[in-house]
Parts: structure tokens; sequence; C-alpha cells
């Protein structure tokens, strides 16, 4: 028989105990790996904006002599830039018959326990300057409508003859309301 030119060396059999010392080596390097770990980058995540509030939660300051009033439009979107939508709703009294003015309202979620859901927050236009509402929408954090009007109280009130496009941006804490034109005959 030949022998080995390497002398016999006792530790290449697996004896328990160097299972052990290895397990308890590899658990070390997991902890200190995560006790290493580089810190948070500093940005927590932001919390997910609400639902727009609901036009039909509101309560709208609107004299409609006893009668019920009528949300006709509404859209929604982030006009203040706080990443949360709010509502614009066009509004007015019910009608037998006629074009009704409406009132166009800016609606946030209510604040504290027993609030409603929706309030106003801004009028953009008063049911007594005598428009109707139409082509109304959100786009870039601005209100656009098309507004209908009476070039004098003898047009019927069926019939609006004046026709403006109005945006409404919010600035320095106020909707500021800019024509796009100057209003024109229907």
């Amino acid at each position: 028989m030949q022998t080995s030119a390497v002398p016999d060396l006792a530790h290449t059999q697996a004896r328990p105990v160097h299972w052990l010392a290895t397990a308890t080596a590899m658990a070390g390097v997991v902890a200190l790996a995560g006790l290493l770990q580089p810190g948070a980058a500093g940005a927590t995540a932001a919390p997910a904006p609400r639902p727009a509030p609901d036009a039909a939660t509101a309560s709208y300051p609107l004299r409609c002599g006893g009668g019920p009033s009528k949300i006709v439009q509404r859209v929604t979107g982030d006009l203040d830039g706080d990443g949360n939508p709010e509502t614009v709703a066009v509004v007015h009294c019910e009608a037998g018959s006629g074009t009704p003015p409406s009132g166009v309202y800016v609606l946030t979620h209510g604040k504290g326990a027993g609030a409603p859901a929706a309030r106003v927050v801004a009028t953009l236009v008063e049911p007594s300057e005598l428009k109707s509402v139409s082509g109304l929408a959100v786009r870039d954090g601005a209100v656009r409508a098309t507004l209908l009007g009476y070039s004098s109280p003898d047009v019927p009130s069926c019939c609006p003859d004046l026709t403006e496009r109005v945006t409404w941006r919010w600035k320095g804490g106020a909707f500021v309301r800019a024509a796009q034109g100057e209003p024109r005959a229907a």
C-alpha cells in the first residue's frame, strides 16, 4: 500500500460541533448585515389622496322658495395643488319651465366630526347673475366653463343669447376669474 504524502487531517471528518460553529458564524454575518443596512432615504410615502367630495352631501346657499335644488353638472380635480381633488358643482333650483339661473360652487371635505361630507368653500357664479352653465371642466388645475346669459330682460329665459367662456384659477388664497374674450351674442 502506498502512503499519502499529505498527513491525515483530523478535521476532514465533519462533526456536529463543526456544523454548529458554521451556523453560528453565518447567523452572525446575517445579523451584522442587517445592522449595517443604509437608513431610509428620508422620503416617506405620501398618503393616498382622498376621493373627491360628493356633491350630493353639500348644503348650497340657494334660496329656492321651499322647492328643491338640483345638481346639474359636477366635475372634480385638484384646484389648489394639495394633492386632493375638489368638486365643482353647478346647482340650480328646480323649475317647471325655462332655464333657471345656476350657481357654481367649489366643494371640499367637511371638517371635524359631525360635519357634512362636503362643504362649499367658494362660489364662482352667484345665481343672482342670471347665468346658465355649459361645458364645465377642470383642466390643469383650472375650472373652465361657458356661461350663458341674456342681453336684456326682454330675452325669454328659455333662450340665453350671450355666451362667455371663463376660467377660474386658485391664486393667493382665492379663485381668480379670467374671461377668454368678450361676451358675444349666441
